[in-house]
């Protein structure tokens, strides 16, 4: 759903794989996009593809990058989730007025707009949030480590460690497992790849698993299984019910529609927008908060 817009701002979408940035000006729109933004997994990087990006928005719409610092810049970025991080960020950018929160909150916004209804987001990472009355609730992207269950980077390592446990003859193997085994060459490949990969390398594998699902892979169907298991039960918590609205987001959230129960699969609706919508969205609202608070030089 787009908004009409009335401030001129920047949007940032940044994820684990990419980075994406938006500009409206003067009524003109701009688009670019850049590498990994995650800002826990990689700080520096993060760092320098967000300004790599703010420098490919000034080259498109022909502003200098001094003139787009001034502006109101909202930031939904993986990995934002505590205020020292953000303010740490926040220093680091050159940007004068930055709102930054994690890209769970601009998922949401772009999904469901102001309407109620809930998400189930499954990317490289994962979260699920519902939104009821007006009051969001978020939950999970605590990251590859301690979280991100059903996520393209927890499908991808659970399904090589299913292909060493059919190596080690403890289950059958199945084509998938196969598949991975020959992918690497050998189980010590496996251990090898996984000794260095990144969320996004082991996010990689997903598409492979969800179409080895699709093939009738018993292990395949099982991976899928567990992580549709793990979405409705928590979907349910947080306060979905029969007959709201409900939406699978990123690269492979749509993936798990078959899986869910029916009940969850007959509220299944297309998200109004992406995150990067949301991230325009609550652009625009951060810019009317400083323009109230005098703090704008500028307004359209």
């Amino acid at each position: 759903m787009e908004m009409l817009s009335t401030y001129s701002t920047i949007a940032i979408d940044g994820g684990g794989t990419r980075c994406r940035l938006a500009l409206t000006y003067r009524g003109q729109s701009f688009f670019v996009e850049t590498g990994s933004s995650n800002i826990s997994s990689d700080f520096n990087l993060a760092c320098r593809e967000i300004v790599a990006g703010l420098r490919r928005l000034s080259d498109a719409s022909g502003r200098s990058l001094e003139e787009l610092s001034t502006l109101p810049s909202f930031l939904g970025l993986a990995g934002a989730v505590g205020e020292k991080t953000c303010s740490r960020l926040s220093e680091a950018l050159p940007l004068e007025h930055c709102l930054i929160q994690d890209d769970r909150s601009t998922a949401l916004r772009g999904a469901l707009g102001v309407s109620d209804g809930a998400i189930a987001h499954c990317g490289t990472g994962s979260f699920l949030a519902s939104q009821i009355h007006g009051h969001p609730r978020i939950i999970g992207g605590w990251g590859a480590v301690l979280g991100d269950e059903a996520s393209a980077q927890w499908l991808g390592r659970r399904a090589l460690t299913l292909a060493l446990n059919t190596a080690d003859k403890l289950l059958a193997a199945s084509d998938l497992t196969e598949h991975l085994l020959d992918r690497f060459e050998d189980p010590a490949g496996i251990v090898e790849f996984a000794a260095q990969a990144s969320p996004a390398a082991f996010g990689k594998l997903a598409p492979s698993i969800a179409e080895h699902a699709e093939q009738g892979d018993t292990l395949a169907i099982e991976l899928m299984q567990s992580g549709a298991h793990y979405l409705a039960t928590s979907l349910e918590k947080i306060g979905w019910k029969p007959g709201l609205t409900l939406c699978l987001t990123g690269g492979l959230g749509p993936q798990y529609a078959p899986y869910l129960p029916n009940a969850m699969q007959s509220c299944l609706t297309a998200p109004q927008g992406d995150p990067l919508e949301g991230a325009k969205q609550l652009a625009q609202e951060y810019a009317k908060q400083l323009a109230r608070a005098g703090k704008l030089k500028e307004h359209i």
